[in-house]
């Protein structure tokens, strides 16, 4: 009876933190752009899972395991302390198996949409790209970055304020995006 009432708790504890993320990441609608993504802007946005999880030894471990042992990839990762909880967030090779597995484990992991823009691995090539967006009044609610991918190339994962916004300006400053192929990930089910 004890460890059900902990894993409530700490079921409990997992959605407030979800709840507060989400409330963090609510698009504003643009007056230059549309708000409602294209085809186009669709194919642009990668699926990325978040979850909550302890800040205690071994959960990350569990996390990861779980996951190599379904035969999940994990294509990009980025950990951030929130106090009791960290947050994971996931670009993986499999995200419905993925958020199934996490799902099982009880651990809440919900889906949400990023950018991958490739930039110049040199110094400004940052401040460069996000010029536009702030002239624009698009903000980043969260970034992270990936390297390796490409010579003389960096991999900056985004979550902006508006995405659809984010994909027009940077595309028609000749940013290239990457798109889920490009990660070798599955975003729907078989």
């Amino acid at each position: 009876m004890a460890s059900i009432k902990k894993l409530l708790e700490r079921l409990d504890q997992n959605i407030n933190v979800i709840d507060s993320q989400r409330r963090l990441a609510k698009p504003q609608i643009s007056e230059r752009y549309s708000d409602k993504g294209s085809k186009e802007e669709d194919l642009m946005k990668l699926k990325q899972i978040v979850v909550s999880i302890e800040n205690e030894p071994g959960r990350l471990f569990e996390v990861t395991s779980a996951l190599g042992k379904a035969g999940i990839n994990l294509r990009a990762l980025n950990l951030v302390d929130t106090g009791a909880f960290g947050q994971l967030r996931l670009l993986v090779s499999d995200v419905p198996t993925a958020r199934r597995i996490l799902m099982e484990m009880a651990i809440p992991a919900f889906v949400n949409e990023v950018i991958a823009a490739e930039i110049e691995d040199r110094p400004g090539s940052l401040a460069k790209i996000l010029q536009p967006l702030t002239d624009a009044d698009v903000h980043v609610v969260f970034m992270y970055a990936f390297i390796g991918f490409s010579q003389g190339k960096a991999v900056m994962i985004f979550r902006f304020s508006d995405n659809d916004k984010a994909i027009g300006i940077l595309q028609a400053n000749g940013i290239n995006l990457l798109d889920a192929d490009a990660f070798g990930i599955l975003e729907t089910e078989r």
